[in-house]
């Protein structure tokens, strides 16, 4: 939720439509995906499947009353507010209109709900199973962090002590090896592996890859919050990635989860939030950033930085937050650093 805002009110509502879009707005307010939204209810003991959440705020129609309960408690408004939104939502399953009275101002319900059957969502998709729920926010970048925020330098491994007795000629020899070592190191991030040229993105099936570096990112297999961590190339799979363009040097990072089915990277509540998570959910969600521009950095080319388009906070990029040297760190929506660290990814193809 945005610091310093209330949640709206729905005693503002005076119909059946404007109800929605106060609905629609408490999610935006919550700044939750339907994962979370989800995972929240069942925290709390309410089933609210995130197919479920995404239909109610689609439909003409006014939910049923279990239904917003469970939608409102897991936004997050106060207990002693939750009796609002059902004391409207009653008057107008009833009436049709909203015209608070007496009884609603001192907090008292309405009228028996006897036309429900015309007004209110048939029904809801069956409950998901158990998952993980929402994790801690990722941690900002910069000052956030802090000392101990992330990992310390690398020490440096123990020196190979030269023996007594060699010649000059074979201790002259290691130091030059050793100086060739240590240039492969700094030009390519880690010892062993040999400069990587950043792949272009375009159009198809990709790995992506965080450069310079063997993570790529996936989401963890279980979770039901989308967030996207780093995690080695080797185990990433879930979700399966994809390019599309959407035009004007816009892309689409498209996901196929063999649990919840396709969906889109983005970013959550319009990027209203200034650190906030790098996830997947379904798209067309109008209140997420789902569109990028893959921006080339350096020259020559190092990677290429995912940056969401039009976000309300401006100048972001995905960055991997937290220990970037460490497995499932997080990706979040952050301030474009100059040197790009943590903010530099190739699109390898997949065959």
């Amino acid at each position: 939720m945005t610091p310093g805002e209330h949640a709206p009110d729905p005693r503002e509502a005076r119909s059946a439509a404007e109800f929605l879009a106060c609905l629609q707005a408490l999610k935006d307010w919550s700044g939750l995906t339907y994962r979370e939204l989800s995972a929240h209810a069942e925290a709390r003991g309410d089933v609210l499947p995130r197919s479920t959440v995404a239909n109610m705020l689609s439909r003409p129609t006014l939910p049923r009353e279990e239904l917003l309960t469970a939608f409102v408690r897991a936004c997050g408004v106060a207990p002693g507010e939750l009796a609002d939104w059902q004391t409207v939502r009653k008057e107008l399953a009833v009436r049709g209109v909203y015209g608070p009275g007496p009884a609603e101002a001192a907090g008292g319900g309405g009228a028996e709900d006897t036309f429900a059957d015309r007004t209110e969502d048939p029904g809801a998709d069956p409950g998901e199973g158990p998952g993980e729920g929402p994790g801690p926010a990722p941690a900002w970048p910069g000052a956030a962090e802090g000392p101990g925020g992330g990992a310390g330098p690398a020490r440096p491994g123990p020196r190979s002590r030269i023996r007594r007795g060699l010649v000059a000629a074979v201790a002259l020899a290691g130091l030059v090896l050793a100086g060739i070592s240590v240039v492969a190191f700094l030009k390519d991030g880690h010892a062993g592996h040999p400069p990587r040229t950043p792949t272009a993105p375009a159009a198809g099936d990709v790995r992506i890859r965080v450069t310079g570096t063997e993570f790529c990112l996936g989401e963890r297999r279980g979770a039901r919050t989308g967030q996207i961590h780093q995690l080695p190339c080797a185990a990433e799979g879930v979700p399966r990635y994809s390019l599309a363009e959407v035009g004007g040097g816009r892309w689409r990072i498209v996901s196929d989860h063999p649990d919840f089915g396709p969906g889109c990277s983005g970013i959550p509540s319009g990027g209203r939030i200034p650190d906030a998570a790098y996830e997947d959910s379904e798209c067309g969600d109008p209140t997420r950033v789902e569109s990028f521009a893959l921006e080339a950095y350096g020259t020559p080319v190092e990677g290429y930085r995912i940056v969401p388009v039009d976000s309300a906070t401006p100048g972001s990029c995905v960055t991997v937050v937290g220990d970037r040297s460490a497995a499932w760190a997080r990706l979040a929506q952050a301030p474009c650093a100059p040197d790009a660290a943590g903010q530099l990814f190739d699109f390898d193809r997949r065959d």
